[in-house]
């Protein structure tokens, strides 16, 4: 095994009025775990007045967070896994999908690197099948 993790940070600008409604916000994040092929412990989603959301999913893997700021909107998300069969980037791929970013930034840090093994944690930018202009999804992580 050479990480022990995958830890996903996810920028989403431009997004539509979803990123206010709890109900919707805990939907999307069922849905980004499940695509994400991990294992749900527990969920907590909530609704802030005058505006925004929070929410947190606890994962057998780790976790799966949000923070909204409709006034700007903008949702900041991260997904950490543990394991060779998640996808964390698919959980990004779901967020698009109901919030329709029209800018998307995704970054994978790759942790756990065994110190042994002289490899450091790496950073990269991650490319999504999302296109802001069409509004959807042009095809699936596998």
């Amino acid at each position: 095994m050479e990480h022990l993790g995958q830890h996903v940070i996810i920028e989403l600008w431009g997004c539509n009025s979803g990123i206010d409604d709890a109900d919707l916000m805990k939907q999307a994040m069922l849905d980004a775990v499940k695509a994400a092929r991990a294992t749900l412990l527990y969920i907590d989603v909530h609704k802030f007045d005058p505006q925004g959301v929070t929410g947190v999913a606890v994962l057998t893997e780790s976790h799966l967070s949000v923070h909204s700021w409709p006034e700007h909107g903008y949702l900041a998300a991260d997904v950490f896994t543990c394991g060779q069969t998640t996808r964390p980037v698919a959980a990004a791929e779901v967020l698009c999908e109901y919030f329709q970013p029209s800018q998307v930034d995704v970054q994978e840090v790759i942790r756990g690197v065994r110190p042994e093994t002289g490899a450091k944690p790496s950073l990269r930018r991650r490319k999504l099948n999302y296109q802001p202009e069409h509004n959807s999804l042009t095809a699936t992580i596998n």
